[in-house]
């Protein structure tokens, strides 16, 4: 009895705690409440990503109350999406200012980020529908909110068609599983999924393979991501609390339904090219926002080809990371001009034999030690690939090419930093999330490593010798090719905005 009374009461009080933003949000709509009535709403977002970081630490168990599942995977993320909208909140204070929809932006903020948040607590599948549909819904109002700009309209349509049809997959996933099982209850349709044949199986992850192929922008579902870059900035960043990178977490909630068969195939040949099509976008788009929006397209990808190969906590912290990286990325968009001035080049100088070898030891040696540390194979194998070669690219880079011992002293103590946080955040990941962890890993094989490095391998190779057959025609091709994938749709693209010579001179009506 008293094992269900604590996770209750903490149940409810953060229930409470998120339910004050929405109410103070829905305050600030009203002309003639003050602006000055946003201090109050933001300080009443802060208790409740601060309460789900201390049920991280203080419930250790996974439980289940009604239609609410309290385990240590919804509380990492409701503390990872209720920080970015605290974050992007604050910043949107003064970067919004001045917009006419400028009251609107913190409703939908706040909507948009608490429904995200309670999608990852519901056991109900009904729940888990309406809350992901919400959060679609509410990212879709965020990009048209400029009514009057008839490119932010088009760019919101495009995008609201594909979170319609990425919903009704997992509208139609969700009814199948509960017609086969007989229950509603996430946790219990998962435990009677022996009785589904193996083309049940196969046809239900193929609906949700598709269902988070669309949110995540992977090709050839991207394009609604390069749209919506004629959103605010805020915009852009807040989709990376919870929604581009809501396939991790859908899948690892399906996790135990996800089986070796085709869909981890499609999965993982999908996510693949993307990886490739993604890098190839950010590196040919000269706009920031569009390399923002590349990078993320190979980094979604990544996080799928960790679901499909069953390392669902990695895909977690990558997904957990990655958004507030990016997140950051976004917002400080606006001075990257300044930032271009003083580009940091990689290291070019005199080149230490020893050191280079030392590099070279230090990368097959934390490759071997990743290799050998789980039972994921075919993951880790992939894992210990990209960490060793990163390890030793670093070490090269920080140590090797510098001239003056003072910059290798420096070089390695950054090395030694950057190694030792990477450990603290790997394993702290992997202890909070030792229930998914347990319950889920090392489902896939060591053949699909084996396919998505030789992918990334020979996409690596193809990319070198294009960068050193720069005057072939056919780098021509792929380069123009990669430039027009990164392009929103031609009715989407302007040269300077036409609305704006509609606005009066005094401003908008944001008061």
């Amino acid at each position: 009895m008293h094992a269900q009374i604590e996770p209750n009461f903490i149940m409810n009080v953060f229930f409470i705690m998120i339910a004050f933003p929405i109410i103070s949000g829905m305050i600030l709509l009203h002309p003639k409440i003050p602006l000055s009535f946003l201090q109050i709403h933001l300080c009443l977002l802060v208790p409740g990503p601060i309460i789900a970081l201390l049920a991280i630490f203080y419930l250790h168990e996974s439980i289940v109350i009604g239609p609410w599942r309290l385990d240590s995977l919804s509380w990492v993320l409701a503390s990872f999406v209720l920080t970015i909208s605290l974050i992007l909140q604050k910043f949107s204070v003064r970067y919004l200012f001045g917009d006419r929809s400028y009251r609107k932006y913190f409703i939908l903020f706040t909507l948009t980020t608490v429904s995200n948040a309670l999608a990852w607590f519901s056991d109900d599948l009904r729940l888990l529908l309406f809350f992901f549909g919400a959060t679609l819904f509410g990212l879709f109002l965020l990009i048209g909110l400029k009514r009057e700009w008839q490119v932010a309209k088009k760019a919101a349509l495009s995008s609201g068609r594909m979170f319609l049809i990425s919903w009704l997959f997992l509208l139609a996933a969700v009814i199948w599983l509960s017609e086969k099982t007989g229950e509603w209850h996430l946790s219990m349709a998962l435990s009677e999924t022996e009785i589904l044949h193996s083309w049940e199986k196969t046809g239900l992850n193929l609906l949700l393979v598709t269902a988070v192929l669309i949110p995540a922008a992977q090709w050839p579902f991207g394009k609604w991501l390069l749209n919506s870059v004629v959103a605010p900035t805020p915009v852009s960043a807040i989709m990376h609390a919870g929604i581009v990178n809501s396939g991790g977490m859908l899948l690892t909630r399906f996790a135990p339904l996800v089986q070796a068969n085709l869909s981890q195939t499609v999965l993982i040949v999908i996510s693949s090219f993307s990886v490739l099509i993604g890098t190839g976008i950010m590196l040919v788009q000269v706009d920031y926002k569009r390399q923002l929006v590349g990078s993320t397209v190979a980094q979604m990808g990544f996080m799928l080809i960790q679901c499909g190969l069953g390392a669902y906590v990695a895909a977690i912290t990558h997904a957990v990371l990655h958004g507030l990286f990016k997140a950051t990325l976004f917002l400080q968009s606006g001075s990257v001009f300044d930032q271009n001035k003083d580009k940091i080049k990689l290291a070019t100088g005199h080149h230490s034999p020893v050191l280079i070898f030392i590099g070279i030891i230090l990368g097959l040696g934390s490759g071997i030690a990743i290799w050998f540390s789980s039972p994921n194979h075919s993951y880790q194998l992939v894992s210990a690939i990209i960490l060793g070669w990163s390890v030793s690219f670093s070490w090269v880079q920080l140590v090797a090419r510098s001239n003056e011992q003072m910059g290798r002293f420096v070089g390695g103590m950054l090395f030694i930093g950057a190694g030792a946080v990477y450990l603290i955040v790997q394993g702290g990941f992997h202890e909070i999330l030792h229930e998914v962890h347990e319950s889920v890993a090392g489902t896939s094989s060591f053949i699909a490593g084996v396919f998505v490095l030789l992918i990334l391998t020979l996409g690596s190779l193809f990319s070198a010798w294009l960068m050193s057959h720069r005057s072939s025609p056919l780098y021509a091709k792929v380069y123009f090719w990669l430039l027009r994938l990164g392009e929103p749709d031609q009715e989407l693209i302007e040269s300077h905005p036409k609305y704006l010579a509609q606005i009066p001179l005094q401003g908008g009506s944001f008061r």
